[in-house]
């Protein structure tokens, strides 16, 4: 009965787009711009997801823009992976020395273009590609109810994934080593739906200069996107970062622990939006 009721909601949330479209009678409109706090933004009309929250309440991710603040300085250079439409890599280029965005779904990316270009924003790259561990192509779900879920098409292919029916695409896949060949960072924010393992594996040189990675934690995108355990996912971080923070819990971890505590969160389904690889321990914010 639970599992019903979730794909009922799902299923009704994918249907909005089209209801709002003939009500209002939109049947040329793609896309809207709402004004935040954090910027003058175009939002797909589709997405239940990001964009109801910046045309409902003017905010987005406010949570990760705070924490971010306290990892950058006026000097860094900032990677943002799954940049979806700009909500986090806008403010954060406006902070810092400069800042490079990827993100794989081409409508997204049109949609960042232009909230660059709205912005004023002349510090921020853009690239349409899928981070990868290697390079050529891959498969890629175009979510309609949540554009920011957009993703490489799972290992273990859930309804979940599904529940809207999405277009199913490829897109350019590249190693960011390669693709950003002879450029640094010192922070790299990540947020790609379960594709971070392929990502990280592509970018160990840049991994080498890194200080602090942001990630989120999903155990449903380690179990069926990625299909790796929390383990492997230590493992290849731990080559880089020997401490790893977690803001929900006001801890630092460091060694076997990080395994540990990685695959407690991982058997309790307990999603973390944003969890802290880093170079030095990490304090709690005062």
């Amino acid at each position: 009965m639970k599992q019903f009721l979730i794909n009922s909601r799902l299923f009704l949330q994918a249907r909005g787009f089209d209801l709002k479209k003939r009500i209002f009678g939109w049947d040329h409109v793609s896309a809207l711009v709402v004004d935040t706090a954090q910027g003058r933004f175009c939002i797909d009309l589709r997405d239940q997801t990001v964009g109801r929250e910046l045309s409902r309440h003017g905010a987005w991710g406010t949570g990760e823009l705070a924490l971010l603040e306290r990892f950058i300085t006026p000097a860094s250079r900032v990677l943002i992976v799954g940049s979806h439409v700009g909500v986090i890599a806008i403010p954060v280029a406006r902070r810092v020395q400069a800042a490079t965005a990827i993100e794989a779904n081409p409508r997204n990316y049109e949609l960042l273009q232009l909230n660059i270009f709205m912005n004023r924003v002349s510090n921020l790259k853009a690239i349409n590609v899928a981070a990868a561990e290697k390079n050529g192509s891959i498969d890629f779900i175009l979510s309609k109810d949540n554009s920011g879920g957009s993703k490489r098409v799972p290992v273990h292919r859930k309804y979940m994934y599904y529940y809207d029916h999405p277009e199913v695409i490829e897109v350019p896949a590249r190693r960011l080593d390669d693709e950003l060949a002879g450029e640094q960072f010192d922070v790299v924010f990540m947020d790609i739906e379960g594709s971070e393992y392929f990502a990280l594996q592509g970018m160990e040189r840049l991994l080498e200069k890194v200080r602090t990675l942001f990630v989120e934690f999903v155990p449903h995108h380690l179990r069926n996107v990625s299909a790796v355990t929390p383990e492997q996912f230590a493992q290849l971080l731990g080559r880089h970062f020997p401490h790893l923070y977690i803001p929900g819990h006001g801890k630092d971890y460091q060694g076997e622990a990080i395994t540990g505590i990685l695959r407690t969160l991982y058997d309790r389904n307990q999603v973390e939006d944003q969890i802290i690889f880093s170079r030095v321990p990490v304090t709690p914010a005062p």
